[in-house]
């Protein structure tokens, strides 16, 4: 088969990085979920402050998703739910 070549995101690695960006959230307030993984996508929610941030997509794509595919290659996007 051609093509990207699916690999799998782990869900204990996905939760490792996420609890290295949650305290910087939770400084200001608030806090990320791990809602669920489809392929490489990863879906979240932001809770507390950051839920109703209008910053809350600059957050996703500049923290949250940099630090994912910093750490997991097979991360593709975050996306907010």
């Amino acid at each position: 088969m051609e093509g990207k070549g699916q690999q799998t995101v782990d869900r204990g690695k996905v939760e490792t990085v996420l609890n290295r960006v949650r305290p910087m959230l939770q400084a200001d307030g608030g806090d990320v979920e791990l809602v669920g993984i489809e392929g490489g996508v990863v879906k979240v929610r932001l809770k507390g402050t950051c839920g109703g941030c209008p910053f809350a997509a600059m957050t996703i794509k500049n923290g949250i998703e940099a630090a994912l595919k910093a750490e997991i290659p097979a991360v593709e996007a975050v996306q907010a739910v």
